[in-house]
């Protein structure tokens, strides 16, 4: 058991998401940011796809009932154990009875932690992916809240092996460039978001072509699982356009009458009746996810080709990650 201490903002588990059932009107839901989510679980030895917990600015403190592996990736979000800091990107191993706690975001606003073994919750139509507004998924089928206690699974032998050399304290000189593997630096958050033509890209002025890949764009406090509310230079048609809602997908960029672009995230509705102009690229809607209110997006346009190959080598290099991890703690022995 994970025992939660204190109150937080939106806390809540999730894995990939809920695959298969948008044409009965059901979200996909799942992690914001799909890379961090998949990098923590490869740390502690679970699948890449399993529930982990997902904070959003603002971490809860957390008891842990009996010794556990976890790793922390995504966010930074200030985690510490009695005010020491706590290393991202890394297995870490705390004993029984020890509190970790979160303070100030210093980077990013979407931490995730894993734990070795997962989380023994529900799953809803093959998913433990929280999905509030309906109240499925997760734990209770709502957000973790203070009072809480979030039941673990068990470990494999080659994880509890592992676990215990640390906590005996081992220094398995675990490497830095892990970290660098990932977008999570000032430097990468601030590049431009990548993205393709959407469904409606020619029914847009060459003016609001231009606005989209030259202007900047605030997140605004209404943005959320669903959708991110972007304010800044208005987009606009060639001619009113009548449209009949169609398909939609993560990463769609659509902009309603008023002109401000909404950029659908995971929990995004399975049709849209506004236009679309673009089609965030995969490999940066983790980028995104990790935007908070007042933050600053720009955008790129990039060919289809070139979205596809940035998939691939994101791909690959995950792949690299897998099997480093597997190489240093013998889990894939």
């Amino acid at each position: 058991m994970i025992h939660i201490a204190s109150h937080s903002l939106v806390t809540t588990i999730q894995d990939l998401g809920r695959v298969g059932y948008q044409k009965y009107g059901i979200n996909v839901s799942g992690a914001m940011d799909p890379l961090s989510l998949r990098a923590a679980n490869l740390l502690v030895g679970n699948e890449e796809g399993a529930g982990a917990i997902e904070m959003t600015l603002i971490g809860p403190d957390m008891t842990f009932e009996e010794d556990t592996l976890l790793a922390l990736t995504g966010a930074d979000l200030s985690p510490n154990i009695k005010g020491i800091p706590v290393p991202m990107y890394r297995p870490v191993a705390v004993k029984a009875g020890t509190v970790l706690s979160f303070g100030r975001p210093r980077l990013g606003v979407r931490g995730y932690m894993a734990v070795a073994g997962g989380f023994t919750v529900p799953s809803v139509m093959g998913s433990e992916s929280n999905y509030a507004r309906a109240g499925i998924g997760g734990f209770e089928g709502r957000p973790i809240r203070a009072g809480d206690s979030v039941p673990t699974g068990e470990p494999s032998s080659k994880v509890k092996k592992y676990m215990k050399s640390l906590l005996k304290g081992k220094n398995f000189g675990w490497p830095s460039w892990f970290a660098g593997n990932f977008y999570m630096n000032e430097k990468s958050l601030r590049e431009p978001v990548r993205y393709t033509e959407g469904l409606q890209y020619d029914y847009f002025t060459e003016k609001s072509h231009q606005l989209l890949n030259e202007g900047h764009y605030i997140v605004t406090a209404n943005s959320d699982r669903m959708g991110y509310r972007l304010s800044g230079p208005k987009l606009g048609l060639t001619s009113p356009l009548e449209m009949i809602s169609e398909m939609c997908a993560l990463g769609t960029i659509q902009v309603p009458p008023e002109g401000n672009p909404i950029i659908l995230m995971a929990e995004h509705q399975s049709c849209a009746g506004y236009p679309e102009i673009g089609q965030a690229a995969l490999v940066d809607i983790g980028r995104i996810a990790q935007k908070g209110p007042k933050d600053t997006i720009c955008f790129k346009k990039i060919s289809r080709e070139e979205a596809e190959d940035e998939f691939i080598f994101m791909e690959k290099k995950m792949r690299e990650i897998r099997e480093g991890i597997s190489y240093r703690t013998g889990w894939g022995e």
